[in-house]
């Protein structure tokens, strides 16, 4: 691993920790940042000397702390000095930073950020995309690909979000329960979108994003530990667990994506499969259903079944039907349509997927799906043209590769007809 691949890998995972206790020493999102950023910089320049320091975090914490120190010093040199008890905060940087660094002090920082980014005075779009971007760090591509919209289009709304949140005078505080509460479904579902982003990418990145999944992980965790009854939160980390547990057989020694019913299931870490059916149960126990539980239901019955035919299809297909009424989604249906392929066949799927076209037009897995399912009735031509335009819209290598393989299959099987014809 090269100096700056280590170093980039380390800042990323740093980066959640850093950011909230930065936040909580500036109480400005854009001084939190401008602190970390320096911090980046010098790691940068020193890291690669020095060698990786003991804990990442504390050392950015640390050393952005002292970097936004002196940018307020430095503005307060080109301003009228005020009074004594507004700069009284403004102490040397390593007084007590033992203790401000101590991972009991700041391991509700996150979460505290999380809530900020939140707030229920931004759209939920806004909470959502600001989260994704201070938190996590995730470039305005990544989320833009995530929402399935344009890079300027996200850009502008993370824009407004920072905006919104310094003109509002948002508090930088930690929410009391009530609010915590209220909040809890936009922390949520930030928290399943930057798994997602960690587990949808490819065989090359995977090692350098996995901790995108872990982090992902932990936020449930400890999001569950503050809401221990609730069920939805308790599907949501079961889903997430259910989910990486069977990240060790999604490539092969290629780098090639391995589908679902082709996987290795020895691979799967039986410990998060475990623990996920186990918080499964706990929530459906509650007998309040959510869209997180009904998706962890589904993952269980994949997990719960030891080869690919023993697949409880039927259950799947009736679980995204009431994900359907609870969620609407064009990709809610699509998912449903690949049970429905297995439960009654590939024509009944695509019947169910070709009005979503114009909603998903800029969508990989729909064209990938539709190609297949073409491919499953004998249009050969059809399914070429639909498996092209997934290629043009696949997000990584590893997608695209996975296309051209049921295209070259096509291509081998018009060969053989052709060979066969010319033989008669």
């Amino acid at each position: 691993m090269t100096d700056l691949t280590w170093i980039s890998t380390a800042i990323s995972t740093a980066r959640p920790q850093a950011m909230g206790a930065l936040l909580r020493y500036f109480r400005d999102l854009d001084a939190a940042e401008e602190a970390f950023q320096d911090a980046c910089l010098r790691a940068l320049k020193n890291w690669p000397t020095n060698g990786p320091p003991r804990d990442p975090a504390a050392w950015l914490i640390f050393v952005g702390r002292n970097s936004g120190i002196d940018a307020v010093r430095k503005r307060a040199k080109q301003a009228p000095l005020p009074e004594e008890d507004q700069i009284s905060d403004l102490e040397d940087a390593e007084t007590n930073i033992a203790e401000r660094l101590d991972g009991a002090h700041y391991r509700d920082d996150i979460l505290r950020l999380l809530f900020i980014c939140c707030h229920p005075d931004l759209p939920a779009t806004q909470q959502i995309a600001v989260a994704l971007r201070i938190v996590s760090g995730l470039s305005v591509k990544q989320i833009a690909r995530a929402f399935l919209v344009g890079e300027s289009a996200m850009e502008q709304r993370i824009t407004r979000a920072k905006a919104r949140i310094a003109d509002a005078g948002v508090p930088f505080e930690t929410p009391g329960a009530v609010e915590r509460s209220e909040r809890l479904a936009a922390v949520a579902a930030m928290v399943y979108l930057i798994f997602n982003e960690g587990y949808s990418t490819n065989s090359g990145e995977a090692p350098a994003r996995a901790p995108l999944c872990e982090e992902a992980i932990r936020l449930a965790r400890l999001l569950l530990r503050l809401f221990q009854t609730e069920p939805e939160i308790m599907g949501l980390t079961a889903l997430l667990l259910l989910q990486h547990a069977r990240a060790p057989a999604r490539f092969d020694e290629n780098g090639e994506i391995v589908l679902l019913e082709d996987q290795d299931r020895s691979l799967w870490s039986r410990k998060m499969i475990d623990e996920g059916l186990a918080l499964v149960d706990k929530a459906l126990r509650h007998q309040k259903p959510g869209p997180y539980q009904v998706q962890a239901a589904i993952a269980a019955l994949h997990a719960r079944a030891e080869k690919p035919e023993d697949t409880d299809w039927n259950e799947i297909e009736l679980l995204y039907s009431l994900l359907e009424q609870m969620q609407p989604s064009p990709v809610v249906t699509l998912n449903r349509a690949v049970a429905v392929a297995k439960v009654r066949g590939p024509e009944a799927a695509l019947a169910m997927i070709e009005p979503l076209e114009q909603r998903l037009s800029g969508y990989f897995h729909f064209f990938g799906l539709k190609g297949g399912l073409l491919m499953q009735l004998g249009r050969g031509e059809e399914a070429r043209i639909a498996f092209d335009r997934a290629i043009a819209l696949a997000n990584t290598a590893a997608e695209a590769a996975h296309i051209r393989i049921h295209i070259d299959r096509l291509m081998k099987e018009g060969a053989a007809r052709g060979t066969a014809q010319t033989a008669r």
